[in-house]
């Protein structure tokens, strides 16, 4: 007697579209073949942007907030472009909870708190150094300091440092300006800020537009508060804004009537990597006028 077999999974005609999109994605093929792994296909817009905009993550940035960051590509690509090396690479095991950055298998160091990255003391790749051999060890730590904020865990990233919040909570300005503050930075003034943040579609055009918008608001207020201003090195490029937003016209007006005031040069930018059928695009903005 055969036994009874269940039904196959009937997918929707938009589950099957979506499945099909994704199959045939260059850039998902591209992410899973990349030596870097990145952890979301979002990277290849950002390293787009950057090449086509005059390499703006390596031009005088030395501290970068990536807001809204998780699973962590956007802080990936910057980590990369300031000469933090993978981890995989140093051979460092990722951090579990109240364990510091220089963890390695057989060289636990002790907990190192987030405050005192770039202060005087243990160097959070101490541990690494004492033990690793000399053809594995790069020449020196990347240069600057980066910070990514998520409402979502994000697994550790060479070179990055999060927190798991609310950027617009009370405590998070107090903390990210502490942990950009250094003695090279005393002011902690923030060199670029990043946002690829989206709300979850509704589909209701309105709802979903104003939610863009919010969100461009809130980044926009904490950039306002945080990013350095091109009157302290007296260059046009000083203080740099990318955000995400979708097209429509309230978010063109907030461009002419909000960014461009505020900063001496805007640009709407839409990456090859950004699906053609997508509203999505991006803001570029240089020179903080403060």
């Amino acid at each position: 007697m055969p036994f009874p077999t269940r039904p196959l999974l009937k997918l929707s005609k938009s589950s099957k579209s979506y499945i099909n999109t994704q199959l045939r994605d260059p850039y998902i093929k591209a992410r899973q073949a990349h030596p870097a792994q990145y952890r979301s296909r979002s990277a290849f817009k950002l390293l787009e942007l950057d090449e086509k905009y005059g390499n703006f993550l390596t031009a005088n940035v030395n501290s970068v907030v990536d807001l809204g960051a998780a699973p962590g590509g956007w802080s990936q690509v910057v980590a990369g472009k300031m000469g933090w090396t993978d981890e995989k690479e140093l051979g460092i095991v990722s951090r579990e909870p109240g364990v510091g950055w220089g963890t390695r298998k057989g060289n636990r160091q002790g907990p190192i708190g987030e405050t005192d990255w770039g202060k005087k003391g243990p160097s959070p790749y101490d541990a690494f150094y004492d033990t690793a051999p000399k053809s594995q060890v790069p020449a020196e730590p990347g240069r600057g300091v980066i910070v990514a904020a998520d409402l979502l865990p994000m697994a550790p990233i060479a070179g990055v440092r999060t927190l798991e919040l609310d950027f617009l909570s009370p405590q998070a300005e107090a903390l990210i300006h502490n942990m950009v503050k250094t003695p090279d930075n005393p002011t902690g003034k923030v060199d670029l800020i990043l946002s690829d943040m989206a709300a979850n579609f509704t589909g209701n055009r309105a709802a979903d537009t104003e939610a863009s918008l919010k969100i461009c608001m809130a980044v926009f207020d904490f950039a306002e508060k945080n990013l350095r201003g091109m009157y302290e090195t007296g260059k046009t490029t000083t203080g740099m804004l990318l955000m995400k937003h979708f097209a429509h016209p309230l978010l063109t007006q907030y461009q002419k009537e909000v960014l461009e005031p505020n900063f001496h040069y805007v640009a709407y930018c839409k990456p090859d990597a950004s699906r053609k059928e997508s509203a999505e695009g991006y803001w570029l903005c240089k020179g903080w006028k403060g």
